[in-house]
């Protein structure tokens, strides 16, 4: 059984999504936000106090986009892997990687410092300045959403999974107000995927049933 360690709307929320997609049995485990700070016995299980954190066996894994990538892998074959063979590989492994590297990271600035610091902490223009980097790197996926349905290989993939996740949490920042067309046309037709919609009701199913406070 794969346990997934999450917290509600967070990164995590990437390989949820992935495992409903693939159909995979999983015990999810949900944790309050930052568990580091509100589930120090978390700690003993993930050093680094952040999520998500799956366990697949003997493997142990905290990266959301390359969780994606092992669970389509070792659990595949799955049309939701790009393989090496394929023609749109190396745009499949570019967006995975940029998911994280360029589009979730300033992101988290944003959330940081208007949300999770103290109040005397909290610094506007930083989250503004990083709202903007943000919403620039996103001009690479308006340009592809307005191309083609997904983001490569002429099918849905991780790949719009794990760039999926980013445009969830700028909708849960505030930020979406400002995606361009495209953008804001592929995300409805993300959400309207079954998959899509069995994870969000997954994680209001086992925030319900273990009593962890839902955040958005």
């Amino acid at each position: 059984m794969i346990t997934l360690y999450h917290c509600f709307a967070a990164r995590s929320f990437r390989p949820l999504w992935m495992l409903e997609e693939l159909g995979l049995s999983y015990d999810l485990k949900m944790l309050p936000f930052p568990p580091r700070v509100l589930a120090k016995e978390y700690l003993a299980i993930n050093p680094l106090g952040t999520i998500p954190f799956m366990i697949d066996g003997e493997t142990k894994m905290s990266e959301s986009s390359g969780i994606c990538y092992y669970l389509g892998t070792r659990h595949g074959p799955t049309p939701l892997i790009v393989g090496p063979d394929e023609p749109a590989y190396g745009a499949f492994l570019n967006w995975m990687y940029f998911s994280d590297a360029t589009l979730t990271f300033p992101q988290t600035l944003v959330l940081r410092y208007t949300q999770l610091e103290p109040e005397e902490r909290r610094n506007p223009q930083v989250a503004q300045d990083y709202a903007k980097w943000f919403l620039g790197r996103l001009r690479v996926v308006e340009a592809a959403a307005g191309q083609a349905e997904t983001l490569c290989a002429g099918r849905f993939t991780a790949a719009d999974i794990v760039i999926g996740y980013a445009l969830r949490l700028a909708e849960n920042l505030g930020l979406s107000k400002d995606f361009g067309p495209n953008v804001a046309a592929y995300w409805q037709r993300l959400q309207q995927r079954e998959g899509y919609k069995r994870a969000v009701a997954a994680e209001i199913r086992a925030s319900e049933e273990q009593k962890v406070p839902r955040r958005t």
